[in-house]
């Protein structure tokens, strides 16, 4: 073994490259059993809530956010001109998403707009639907910057 590298690094290195490969098996093709065996992919029904539907998990979360991680007592107190925006915006074969857009009246009287989607198998461990949002002026992990961009379509 130690003669066919010395040999192999005297040819120089494309040329070992080459014989290496030369000597390597064939690739054998997969044989019925194991063609997609057990591989079955979710199956999307394009079933996504409407958009009101999402208002009181935003609210929520908000609440939660705000008191937990930035030690604030603002909370959403009103939602309104609630719209959608995009429904399954890409190709057919991606995770469906409704997306909208709002206004929210916070408690310390400012309003500001909410961009949300709601999608699908996109809950915890991908049980029940899901929803991404950001209120615009208070993303201040940047997780959707910049503007809450990324939270639309």
């Amino acid at each position: 073994m130690r003669n066919l590298f010395k040999s192999l690094r005297a040819l120089g290195p494309m040329t070992a490259a080459l014989a290496l490969l030369a000597s390597s098996h064939a690739a054998q093709a997969a044989n019925p059993l194991e063609l997609n065996f057990g591989l079955f992919g979710p199956k999307y029904d394009g079933r996504v809530a409407e958009c009101e539907r999402a208002l009181p998990t935003i609210a929520t979360q908000f609440q939660e956010k705000e008191g937990k991680f930035w030690n604030s007592a603002l909370v959403i107190t009103g939602f309104g001109r609630i719209h959608e925006t995009a429904f399954r915006p890409w190709q057919s074969d991606n995770i469906p998403r409704r997306y909208c857009s709002g206004d929210v009246m916070l408690s310390d009287g400012k309003m500001r707009s909410v961009h949300y989607s709601i999608i699908e198998d996109g809950g915890f461990a991908g049980f029940g639907q899901g929803v991404e949002w950001c209120v615009t002026g208070l993303d201040r992990n940047w997780a959707y910057s910049p503007a809450c961009r990324a939270a639309r379509p």
